[in-house]
Order: C-alpha cells, then sequence, then structure tokens
C-alpha cells in the first residue's frame, strides 16, 4: 500500500471543477445490451443502468461534472419522475466517479462499493499519481494530468455484503476483481450471463488516444497508467473468463457479445502476461 497517499484534509476531497475535455465518437450513446441492462457513454467512459420498473440501479457515474448530463439522459429516457434505488461503483477512480456528488444532490440515494475502496470514497487516501513513464500512447503519456484523489462522500457509502451479494440486485452477484484498484469489482447476473466489467479489462486500447477517439474495438486488460498490481489484474481477468460471459458493458469501449467476447477473454486471459503487462513502468 506504499503508493496510496494519506489525505490530510478529507473534507476537502471533490471533484468538483475537475471537468476534463476528453470525448469519443461514442459519447451520449445509449444502448440497450441485455434485458433491462442499457449502456451508456459519457465522454470516454460508460455507466450502466440496470432498469428495475419501479426505479433503477445506476452503475458508477462517468467523468467529473457529468451529472447534470446523465440525469437528464435517464429523464428523457426513463421518465421524468424515474430515480435510482442505489448507484454502485465498480471502483473510485475518478473517470467513474466523476459526476457522483452532483447525482447525491439530486437524488438522495445510498452508494455502494467494496469495502477495500471505501478509503478512496471517504477521502483517506488517494490513489496512486497516474503513470505517464509506463509504456503506452498518448493517454498514458497525458495521464499525470488526470486527477487521483479520493473524494470524501461524508457518510453515504457502505461496503457490499463480503458473500458477493448486492442488496438491491438479487439476480446479481458482484465479483472481486483487484489489480486496476484494491477494491475493484465487476457484476454478473447468472441467468442471461450479462457482465458489467468496469475496467477490470476494456475493449478500446484506452492509452491510445485515436483509439479512444474513434472507439476501435479490441479486448485489452485494465488502463494501463492507472493499473498498480498486474498479477491481481490478470488474476482478474482469468476469472471473469471462466464466466463466459455472453454480453460485457466495460468501463472503456463498445459494448461486446457473442463468441467474439467469449473467445477473445479466453484469450486475453492466456496472453495477458505478453500482451497486457507494459514492459516498462511504475507499477510494473
Amino acid at each position: 500500500m506504499d503508493q496510496f497517499q494519506q489525505n490530510p484534509n478529507p473534507t476537502e476531497q471533490t471533484m468538483q471543477g475537475k471537468y476534463m475535455p476528453m470525448t469519443s465518437v461514442a459519447s451520449g450513446l445509449l444502448q440497450q445490451i441485455a434485458q433491462d441492462v442499457y449502456s451508456y457513454t459519457v465522454q470516454i467512459v460508460n455507466i450502466a443502468i440496470i432498469d428495475l420498473h419501479d426505479g433503477f440501479v445506476l452503475i458508477d457515474a462517468g467523468m467529473p461534472e457529468s451529472g447534470t448530463t446523465i440525469i437528464s439522459t435517464i429523464k428523457d429516457q426513463f421518465g421524468e419522475d424515474r430515480k435510482p434505488i442505489a448507484i454502485i461503483l465498480t471502483h473510485g477512480h475518478f473517470d467513474h466517479i466523476g459526476g457522483l456528488e452532483e447525482l447525491l444532490n439530486h437524488w438522495d440515494v445510498p452508494v455502494y462499493a467494496h469495502k477495500l475502496e471505501l478509503p478512496f470514497l471517504t477521502g483517506q487516501i488517494n490513489y496512486p499519481e497516474p503513470d505517464g513513464t509506463v509504456e503506452g500512447g498518448l493517454v498514458a503519456k497525458l495521464s499525470p494530468t488526470f486527477p487521483h484523489n479520493g473524494i470524501n462522500l461524508k457518510g453515504k457509502v457502505e461496503a457490499l455484503p463480503d458473500d458477493g451479494t448486492i442488496p438491491v440486485l438479487q439476480e446479481w452477484r458482484y465479483v472481486h476483481t483487484p489489480g486496476h484498484s484494491p477494491g475493484h469489482i465487476s457484476l454478473f447476473r447468472e441467468s442471461d450471463r450479462t457482465l458489467i466489467a468496469g475496467d477490470a479489462f476494456v475493449t478500446v486500447k484506452q492509452d491510445s488516444l485515436y483509439k479512444v477517439l474513434v472507439q476501435k474495438q479490441e479486448l485489452h486488460g485494465p488502463p494501463r497508467y492507472l493499473t498498480t498490481d498486474w498479477q491481481a489484474a490478470w488474476d482478474s481477468v482469468k476469472e471473469l473468463a471462466t464466466l463466459k460471459p455472453e454480453v460485457a458493458i466495460t468501463g472503456h469501449g463498445l459494448p461486446m457479445a457473442g463468441e467474439e467476447l467469449k473467445t477473445g477473454l479466453g484469450k486475453l486471459a492466456q496472453n495477458f502476461g505478453e500482451t497486457e503487462i507494459p514492459d516498462y513502468g511504475k507499477y510494473v
């Protein structure tokens, strides 16, 4: 845990005022990828919406200062009076919790995350600085400018149960998939083998600016510049591959389904050490 920095001023941790002008051709795209499951792209990151008819569950919260856009999209697509039952975080990096404070100001709902992610969501610890020296493309080189502080949700976040259950999603379970962050989780529904993977793996080469902009679809491990434990990241991909998902929403890149997903994820798990772990970088 040496790379994690204690935060001396936890009450000051926020994503407000940290807007980042990064986007892709998929920004604003809302897609239904399974029964009652939707992927929504916010600039360069995806969130998931699970429609429960009497409400919905939001998975992750997009880029900094994207809360108003997320709220507007949900109202337009699902109805003016709809509100979430809860928000679940795959992890707490800036591009997955950026709009969270705005969302919680609008919707007073519980937030759930893995217990190992809570120190970053209660202002106690900052994430490691993004690694601009890691092997990779232009996004990796730009990454030291990305926010890496934790935020303080001031009592609005609670830990998920240790047994993999999700209090507000009876048909789903979570899988602890660390490596990209200590408390990273992925969500899986056995009945139709739907996977919400967060950044455990992605479907775009996230360190390449061109591929991010055009959303060129290809399977990769987690974004290199923020991944600090590569062995754990590899083990997480291996575990997700054993689930043999039929469709997946990842934190970055377009949704993927069918044989392309199952075969590609199997190959990723097998070849991860050769193709995904960088040759050099601070956390390699």
